[in-house]
């Protein structure tokens, strides 16, 4: 799976890692509350209400909110051109965890529980009691200059071990047209669409920083988000420490 292994930075990533001993970089203030992931298809008919959900969802600056599109319900009359085959596997991995099936529309809530994406009630209450954590434990900023993006993670005297710093690239809004399938006739509105995602470093209680360059993010979709989240021994995806999120005005 796509979450497997640390065997160095991927393709295109600019290995700049500079370690900022006890210097912190984020307010707690500015810490996402929760770490939101659906994984939905434009072939499944269960999924319309939960995109919808996740567009209100995406609004919110609290929330790290990212969609990612999966292809095996391609097969029912109408393929999804948003989905990717990397994205099947990180869903597949979380149902290894969870020790369950993969299903549509579900959604992920800080790498360590699940809900059925379209059930408003036990969404926004899965978000909510997320929230009432006081926000995610380890503070993590996305900036920019002219040519590169920098993450920048904090210092923890309190969170021991090591995560992986997850690179996520998206696209902001995509309208879709569906011709065909058990959706067929409908036009989608979808927010925050997973193009590409990568293991770029680990981290290890220091604070750091990382450079990637800006046109690797521009070529696909245009904003990225980072996530700070623990693995287990098969590389499989677990808690989420620390999430942050490009925004129109980080450009």
């Amino acid at each position: 799976m796509n979450e497997r292994g640390n065997r160095g930075l991927a393709p295109g990533i600019l290995a700049a890692f500079v370690f900022l001993g006890s210097v912190a970089v984020t307010n707690a203030a500015d810490k996402p509350r929760a770490v939101i992931e659906l994984f939905t298809s434009q072939g499944c008919n269960s999924c319309p209400p939960a995109d919808a959900l996740f567009r209100d969802l995406a609004e919110r600056d609290d929330v790290v909110a990212l969609a990612y599109h999966i292809d095996y319900w391609d097969y029912l009359g109408w393929k999804d051109a948003l989905a990717t085959s990397e994205n099947t596997n990180r869903q597949q991995a979380y149902a290894e965890v969870f020790g369950g099936s993969v299903y549509t529309p579900q959604l992920v809530i800080d790498g360590s529980g699940h809900v059925v994406g379209s059930e408003r009630d036990k969404v926004e209450a899965a978000v909510s009691k997320a929230a009432l954590r006081g926000g995610l434990s380890v503070g993590v900023d996305i900036s920019s200059t002219p040519s590169s993006v920098l993450i920048s993670i904090d210092k923890s005297e309190t969170v021991s071990g090591a995560a992986n710093i997850v690179l996520i690239y998206f696209q902001p809004e995509r309208v879709v047209e569906i011709e065909r399938g058990q959706n067929a006739g409908r036009q989608m509105d979808y927010r925050n669409i997973v193009t590409s995602f990568q293991t770029v470093g680990m981290w290890h209680g220091d604070a750091m920083r990382i450079e990637i360059p800006k046109n690797e993010m521009e070529k696909k979709g245009g904003r990225c988000a980072v996530l700070l989240q623990r693995v287990d021994a098969d590389g499989r995806p677990g808690e989420i420490l620390g999430a942050a999120k490009s925004t129109e005005a980080d450009w």
